[in-house]
């Protein structure tokens, strides 16, 4: 596996890195059990949310740098880059404002005695990251990481070894000690070995459904405790009574974030049979004025996909699809000249038989469906191996709610995208993964939660 930063936008190389050796990848494992068994993990809090203090600061004094690194690495739109940076700063203030109350004891009541349940730290964590937000992937498992005393060994995606280096060296500079976070360029070998190590005790990874599947494989075999988020092919629904204007415009901001590369993004447009023209003819009209370029450039709408495979990729899936009968309503092609651009295309008429129907598509791709009712659209969201998160729109809120409750995903969102935030528990069911991250559920995936129980004092007759 090569580490390698290409600028989607033009195809430049940018900077390689070579792969970790065995000896460098068994010292920084050596160094992060150090860590482990140090003061600084098994000692007061205090210490460690200082340093996510620090880091937030220094996220804050260096936006601009970090914004403009994830643009020459992962293609997305400057924009969106400025608002990934500001949101890993906020993550990690949240988690140094926060993680000692989550982590609190809790007392237990019961006929025992005094109980209770204490956090601790379990040991080195191994985290395994995409490239789609190349910063915040990393800060959302280093800030609970960080706050609760798990040092961690990051295996960042490929395409992105550059971010992956910026956030290791804010997190040093923040007055962590070495081995709290470190960076790995490693193999798929070697990452197996990790895990059959017994100083690592669990694993994170966001990434695809066959890499999950192996990772916890792997970690079951193990015992280690893993958390995976896979990715999802996200409902967008659109009742009849919904505000068609506002639907259409989140619905395609929804669709077309960081060029259609995003997890929860809205894939799947569930539209009430009422509406399905109108609502058609307005994500379409804004489909059409999308504005494809330098990412770079404040302007425009729509970047470059991550990299040329990832390109060529969707571009097959749209061809399959469209072989098996799907309708391409706009767009529908690769973008002719160099970087990795695809048109924002709007796919229609996808039956069931149709292998588009089950597939996610990671890139500016909607497919578009139209439901009679409300129960077709429940059973037509749960027909999906995936189940990460969803958007339903509808002027009736009771309405909303009652069919959020009834569609098998980890997240709904009404009258919004789908989105995230620190407080925010993020996750899904089926094979978009199991567990959570961020938010008090999150930094408790990954600790030890020990119970102490008091016994009562037997009072001598």
């Amino acid at each position: 596996m090569a580490y390698k930063s290409i600028n989607p936008a033009t195809g430049e190389i940018v900077a390689e890195f070579a792969n970790h050796s065995a000896e460098e990848i068994e010292s920084a494992l050596a160094r992060a059990a150090a860590v482990y068994r140090s003061n600084w993990s098994q000692g007061p809090i205090e210490r460690r949310l200082e340093t996510l203090s620090r880091l937030a600061d220094l996220i804050d004094s260096r936006s601009e740098e970090l914004a403009r690194v994830a643009v020459r690495e992962m293609g997305k739109r400057i924009s969106e880059a400025r608002s990934e940076v500001a949101g890993i700063a906020k993550i990690a203030r949240h988690f140094a404002d926060n993680a000692a109350t989550m982590l609190a004891p809790e007392k237990i009541d019961t006929d025992q005695g005094d109980a209770w349940i204490e956090y601790h730290p379990i040991g080195v964590v191994l985290a395994i990251e995409p490239w789609n937000f190349p910063f915040y992937q990393l800060v959302r498992v280093a800030a609970p990481a960080i706050a609760a005393g798990n040092p961690v060994l990051v295996k960042p995606a490929g395409i992105v070894p550059q971010c992956a280096k910026l956030i290791e060296e804010l997190i040093l500079e923040a007055g962590a000690p070495e081995g709290v976070w470190t960076t790995i360029f490693a193999s798929n070998d070697q990452i197996a070995a990790l895990l059959q190590d017994d100083r690592v005790q669990g694993v994170t990874l966001t990434g695809s459904e066959r890499a999950g599947s192996i990772v916890a494989a792997e970690a079951g075999r193990n015992l280690k405790k893993s958390v995976l988020e896979l990715g999802g092919s996200d409902i967008f629904a659109v009742l009849d009574d919904a505000d068609l204007d506002r639907a259409a415009e989140v619905g395609a901001a929804g669709r077309l974030a960081a060029a259609g590369q995003v997890c929860t993004s809205a894939k799947r447009f569930l539209v009430h049979e009422k509406v399905a023209k109108s609502f058609i003819a307005k994500l379409t009209q804004r489909f059409r004025a999308i504005r494809v370029g330098d990412p770079m450039d404040e302007s425009v709408d729509l970047g470059p996909l991550a990299s040329v495979a990832a390109r060529d990729n969707l571009s097959e899936q749209v061809r399959n699809a469209v072989a098996a009968g799907a309708q391409v309503l706009h767009g529908g092609n690769p973008i002719a000249g160099e970087g990795a651009y695809y048109e924002p295309t709007i796919l229609t008429d996808i039956t069931r038989d149709n292998p588009a129907y089950f597939e996610e598509f990671f890139g500016p791709v909607a497919q578009l469906y139209v439901v009679r009712d409300d129960d077709e659209l429940v059973a037509l969201a749960n027909d999906s191996p995936y189940g990460l998160g969803g958007s339903i729109f509808s002027a009736d809120t009771a309405r909303a709610k009652a069919l959020a409750s009834r569609i098998e995903t980890g997240m709904v969102w009404i009258n919004a995208m789908t989105g995230s935030g620190p407080e925010l528990p993020f996750g899904g069911v089926k094979r978009s993964g199991y567990g959570r991250e961020l938010a008090e559920s999150g930094i408790k995936e990954l600790v030890n939660q020990k119970l102490v129980v008091i016994a009562p004092t037997t009072q001598a007759a």
